[in-house]
């Protein structure tokens, strides 16, 4: 699951490319870590949500915890509860440079990032609701591995195709769901030396829902 990308462009930028409103005084990352702040497209702007819907489990004595941020949503549970609502009602684009997947031994992993080859921003299929906890959230939405990266990781990130975008926000509920498939042209792919917990602020995750 993806809990680590890039997104290196600015609002004005971004609002330009997918022929929205931008709010200017967005602030975010160029890597966007779950529980923080991204740039999300949603009813027609570029505005920040933090990234993560809000689980609120229960302690032993069945005390309410600090709630953990759920930042992927797999393509075949998105008929379930935690979903359902939010994939027919408000679905979105996550405007994306690179996502990473930690990569090797358990307290080892480097960061793999992957890409859309002389693409240096393009669009991965989101949803977004309202919280209590931290205001408007979004999640991303999680399918099949590409071969290229099958190797790391058995599922990525849902890329839609720009001639999908209206589609993917504004569509019916199976238009949108048929969207949800595996990227079949090539990815790039950066293996890089750098660690995966060096310099990431990572809450522990629920799992992939």
């Amino acid at each position: 699951m993806c809990n680590l990308y890039r997104m290196t462009k600015g609002t004005a930028e971004v609002a330009n490319l997918f022929n929205v409103e931008g709010d200017l005084t967005a602030n975010y990352g160029a890597e966007v870590y779950p529980g923080y702040p991204g740039l999300v497209i949603a009813e027609g702007r570029a505005r920040p949500m933090t990234w993560g819907f809000p689980l609120v489990l229960k302690g032993k004595q069945g005390q309410p915890l600090k709630p953990k941020p759920v930042t992927n949503a797999r393509e075949d549970k998105l008929d379930t509860a935690f979903w359902r609502d939010s994939f027919a009602r408000r679905r979105c684009l996550i405007p994306v440079s690179q996502w990473s997947e930690p990569n090797g031994e358990p307290r080892r992993m480097t960061r793999s990032w992957y890409g859309l080859p002389d693409q240096d921003l393009f669009a991965v299929a989101g949803l977004w609701r309202h919280s209590a906890e931290w205001g408007a959230v979004y999640t991303m939405v999680m399918t099949e591995s590409s071969p290229d990266m099958a190797d790391v990781h058995d599922r990525m990130p849902v890329i839609v195709r720009r001639d999908d975008w209206g589609r993917w926000t504004d569509g019916g509920f199976e238009n949108a769901l048929a969207l949800c498939q595996t990227w079949p042209d090539p990815l790039t792919a950066d293996h890089t030396i750098g660690r995966w917990m060096d310099d990431a602020p990572l809450p522990e995750q629920p799992g992939l829902f």
